[in-house]
Parts: structure tokens; C-alpha cells; sequence
């Protein structure tokens, strides 16, 4: 049990710092103004905000496919355990796709803004 909530800890903690990266642009800095191009970079990155992080819904779907398995394969001691598993990586997997779409919509909002975006 003890190495279970180790891993339940360090699981969220990675998941949190993974999340926290700021979208990364990289463009052709030809011919660019760079003091107008962090002012774009930061409106690309307001509008971006826009997209709603799946986190919490991940969670919780993660939360009951595990405590559903858990509770079909053992007792209620193991549905709780693979519902907390299935909470976190669910939650994990809802922000890592949160964070690929605002990614996305930066990047494609830096190219309508007629940036030449490489990544």
C-alpha cells in the first residue's frame, strides 16, 4: 500500500509539471519584429486559454472504468485502489490533450497572424 500511494504521488506530480509547460513556438525569426512577436505570442496564447481543460473529465471517466474493473476482478479494496489509478492517469490523459489543442490552436493562430511557425 505504501508503494501504491508512491506511485499514485509521483504519477500526479508529473502529470502537473508536464502540464504546466507553456506552448512552445518556434518560428523563422527572418525579417521578424521580436518585441511584436511576444505581443502575438501572448494574444495567441489568451486565446488559446479558451480551450477547456479535460483534466477533471478524464478523472473522473478514469475513476469509474477502474473502480468497475477493480470491483469485476477483486474486492472493494482493490476497486478503490484502480479507481484512484484510474482517476490519475485519466485526468493525466485529459490534460496532456488539453495542452496538445491549445498548443495547436497557438501555433495556427501564430501562422494566421503570418508567422512562419517550423514546429
Amino acid at each position: 500500500m505504501k508503494y501504491f500511494k508512491r506511485n499514485i504521488i509521483l504519477i500526479s506530480v508529473i502529470s502537473i509539471v508536464s502540464c504546466s509547460a507553456k506552448n512552445q513556438v518556434i518560428i523563422d525569426p527572418a525579417g521578424v519584429n521580436m518585441a511584436v512577436y511576444q505581443q502575438d505570442l501572448r494574444g495567441c496564447r489568451q486565446i488559446a486559454e479558451q480551450v477547456d481543460n479535460k483534466g477533471g473529465a478524464g478523472a473522473i471517466g478514469g475513476a469509474i472504468v477502474g473502480a468497475l474493473i477493480g470491483a469485476a476482478i477483486g474486492n472493494s479494496d482493490t476497486a478503490q485502489k484502480l479507481a484512484a489509478v484510474g482517476a490519475v492517469s485519466g485526468g493525466a490523459k485529459g490534460a496532456k490533450n488539453s495542452k496538445q489543442e491549445k498548443d495547436l490552436v497557438v501555433k495556427n493562430c501564430m501562422r494566421g497572424r503570418g508567422y512562419r511557425v517550423l514546429n
